[in-house]
């Protein structure tokens, strides 16, 4: 099945990560689970980067499905352009969307993918409402 990315979305942040001699399988291209790594890191070093650092006995962000299109491969040496987008925020949940690029071969897409966001409470383990300072990330 593949999932295309809506028009309607929101750049927020892009970064570059490079591709590690590791990150490569018996095939000589990047394995398909590190594309996953890739759009992880990605995620992650956005959420930081606005102050939603992980909050164990607080509440914060949980990914509820995932899912990554491959049109290229991925190879060593060089470096990936990952972008993240957001769109559709609700109550509790807003997706998240990214492409991955190489940096020398700009706007040629290698990868596309995405997840759902449900934001928690975790000492409840259930979900909460989008705090207003989120929701301002998400809608610009």
């Amino acid at each position: 099945m593949r999932i295309e990315i809506p028009e309607q979305k929101r750049q927020v942040f892009e970064m570059v990560i490079p591709i590690r001699w590791g990150d490569m399988d018996a095939m000589g291209h990047v394995n398909n689970a590190n594309y996953f790594r890739y759009l992880e890191t990605l995620r992650i070093e956005w959420m930081c980067s606005i102050g939603c650092a992980p909050a164990p006995q607080g509440e914060g962000p949980v990914i509820v499905n995932a899912f990554c299109n491959f049109y290229r491969q991925l190879e060593y040496p060089g470096d990936v352009l990952a972008k993240l987008f957001v769109s559709d925020p609700a109550r509790t949940t807003f997706e998240s969307w990214a492409t991955l690029e190489r940096s020398d071969q700009p706007g040629v897409i290698c990868a596309a993918g995405g997840a759902t966001v449900i934001w928690v409470d975790f000492p409840k383990q259930k979900a909460a409402p989008l705090p207003d300072w989120m929701r301002a990330h998400l809608v610009g």
